[in-house]
Order: C-alpha cells, then sequence, then structure tokens
C-alpha cells in the first residue's frame, strides 16, 4: 500500500546538480548564491530588499529586533499559526496578544486586531494561513490610524508564491516586512531556511547586522558590533537549492491549486473558502471533521500520513502562563477542534489523488 504524507518536497536533477557544484566551489556559506538568492526573491516578489536567513523563525526573529520591538511593547497575532508567530515577540521581551481568526479562512480578522489595539502595540504580524493572504489593505488602515508607529510584519511562511489582489505576497505594498519559510513541506525548500523582505534601507540594513552577531562592515578587516545579533545566516549550499527551486515556483502553484480544486470537487467535506481578493499558492489543505481524533487514526491505517494545523497557541503550556484559557478564542478553537490537513505536494498524480479520495470516503 502506497504511503501519503500530508506534505512533502520535491527535488529533481537540476536541484542536485546545483548544490553539488556549489559544493565543489570555493564558497559554502556567505558566498555569491546567498545574494543570488536574495536577489531571485526580489525579482520575484517584487520588494526591494531581501535577507536570507536561516529559518523563518530566525527571520521573524530579526524582523522584531529590525522593528525595535522590546521590553514594554505588544505584538499582535493569530492564534491560529505555528508557534513562532508569537515566540519571535516573546523572545524580543515583548509582550504577545491575540486576535481571533475569520471562520471562512482562518486568518486573523482585522476587526479583532481593533480590540487589541493599546498605545504599547508595535507591531502586527497578520498570518497567512494555508498560504492564503490575509486582508493587508484593512490591516494597513487600522495600523496607520494609530497614533503611534505601527509596524507591519508579515508571517508569510506558508505563502511564497501567493498573490493578494495584485501584488505578490512578499512585495511589502502593505507592509513594513515580510518573512518566508524554506522548510522541506513549504512550497519551495532549502531544506531548512527563511527570508524576510522590505522595501525600507533602513530596515534592511539592520536585518543584515541581526542575521550576522550585529556586525556592520566599515572598511577591508574592520567591523563594529553595534547591535546584539545571532548567527542566522544561510550557507549557499542552502541558497543554490533554494534559486534552482524558485524557478520551478510557478509550477509548483499551479499543480497545488489543481490539487486544491479536486479535493474541493470530489471529497464533499467541509473545507477553508478563498477570498476574492486572494489568488493562494496553497501551502496546506485543511478540512473540517466530526470525530477528529477517530478520524486521524483510520487514516493513519488506510496509509495517509495526516497532520493537524494547529493547536491554537495561546493554549500552550507557556502562554497560559499569562492568564490565556479556552474559550479567550472560540473561532481559532472551533477551528482547531475539527481541523485535519490532507496530503498536499507537487509530485501527486491525478492517480493518486483518486485513490486518496477513495480511502477518506470508505474511513467517512
Amino acid at each position: 500500500m502506497k504511503v501519503y504524507n500530508y506534505g512533502k518536497q520535491y527535488i529533481d536533477k537540476d536541484d542536485c546538480k546545483a548544490v553539488l557544484e556549489t559544493l565543489k566551489s570555493p564558497y559554502l556559506t556567505c558566498g555569491p548564491k546567498v545574494q543570488e538568492f536574495e536577489k531571485a526573491i526580489c525579482k520575484y516578489t517584487g520588494a526591494k530588499y531581501c535577507v536570507a536567513v536561516n529559518s523563518a523563525t530566525s527571520g521573524l526573529h530579526i524582523a522584531m529586533l529590525a522593528a525595535g520591538v522590546g521590553v514594554g511593547d505588544e505584538i499582535i497575532t493569530s492564534p491560529m499559526t505555528f508557534l513562532a508567530s508569537a515566540n519571535c515577540a516573546r523572545l524580543a521581551g515583548a509582550t504577545v496578544k491575540f486576535a481571533d481568526v475569520l471562520p471562512k479562512t482562518a486568518n486573523i480578522d482585522p476587526n479583532e486586531i481593533k480590540k487589541h489595539l493599546t498605545k504599547k502595540t508595535k507591531a502586527i504580524v497578520p498570518v497567512h494561513f494555508t498560504g492564503q493572504s490575509c486582508d493587508m489593505e484593512a490591516i494597513q488602515k487600522i495600523a496607520k490610524k494609530a497614533k503611534q508607529k505601527i509596524y507591519i510584519i508579515e508571517d508569510a511562511a506558508h505563502a511564497i508564491g501567493s498573490k493578494y489582489k495584485n501584488s505578490q505576497v512578499g512585495s511589502c505594498k502593505y507592509s513594513d516586512m515580510t518573512v518566508f519559510s524554506f522548510h522541506p513541506v513549504k512550497t519551495i525548500t532549502t531544506g531548512e531556511g527563511g527570508a524576510v523582505t522590505t522595501n525600507d534601507e533602513k530596515l534592511y540594513k539592520k536585518l543584515l547586522a541581526y542575521r550576522s552577531h550585529g556586525m556592520h562592515h566599515t572598511q577591508d578587516w574592520c567591523y563594529d558590533m553595534i547591535e546584539l545579533g545571532l548567527n542566522y545566516r544561510m550557507t549557499d549550499i542552502q541558497a543554490a537549492l533554494g534559486i534552482s527551486q524558485l524557478k520551478k515556483l510557478n509550477k509548483f502553484k499551479k499543480r497545488r491549486r489543481e490539487i486544491v480544486a479536486y479535493y474541493n470537487k470530489n471529497l464533499g467535506l467541509k473545507h477553508l473558502e478563498e477570498e476574492t481578493f486572494s489568488n493562494a499558492c496553497f501551502h496546506l489543505y485543511p478540512v473540517l471533521v466530526k470525530n477528529r481524533k477517530e478520524f486521524y487514526h483510520k487514516a493513519k491505517k488506510a496509509g495517509l500520513n495526516l497532520q493537524i494545523h494547529y493547536i491554537p497557541v495561546h493554549l500552550q503550556p507557556y502562554y497560559r502562563q499569562f492568564g490565556y484559557k479556552a474559550g479567550n478564542y472560540p473561532n481559532a478553537e472551533e477551528f482547531y477542534a475539527h481541523c485535519i490537513s490532507l496530503p498536499l505536494y507537487y509530485d501527486l498524480t491525478n492517480a493518486d489523488l483518486k485513490e486518496i479520495v477513495r480511502r477518506i470516503k470508505n474511513i467517512l
């Protein structure tokens, strides 16, 4: 019996060749391939600047640091996300507030953001859940109405290749910075890796410094450490893979959308809906089932290794110590109670999809 996972990478001969050529080159890290990858991301997204890092978590962290988020500040993000969306603020010393999600998309609700704004709000971190963009124009308007500067940092870990209205996610048309993930289950991969895009030169220079120990190079061998940075650098090996993968992004997106359309038509299960302003490169395909635990175990026996995305962050033991509890964000909690992500990756064939649907219908 063929086993299907909820997600996996697609690596071809061109990817292997790109990595092998870099392994034979003089540069394995801090070399030309990283800059080439950054330029390629800028060209694809339309952003002016890009800083490649060793993970999206690292990217979120340095985005917080570049925005000046620290002790005494508050950030607002979604509870329906991976831990890093909130943890990045805690790592910077800030307080995390959550805003509930829209049942239709599981993306953060702009009206809920308004309820949590205070004079201490320093940043809003909208999460493009499953690859579908949040309503960025609405979020930007909320931030602009505040008396203080509120940074918008897009958590686009799921959303490389997605569009919001007529803009590519990552263009930063409606935000200060956007963070991508290149983990193996994402649409394109660098093994582990991430990137931050921005159109602000000052933020770009800060991101570069925070990525590499807080160092600002002056001349020759000289450098000044101005901020307390970290080693979040991406290797040239990873960047070479990323360059090759990025060339396939459009066909990856096309296939992922075909798979989502097939599931929507043939499964008959409740699923998230795509907004009219969205043209998503879907990273996940969650459906809602009545008895999720029973469904999960039956699926596993049927050769379907599915996954839950996500346990709401405010329900994690670490965040409960700040007073969060069940019932705080009913839409996120209701979604979590029933969601389970089905297989969604580039090299699923039509025969695979037919078989997956057959197995799922046998479970129901």
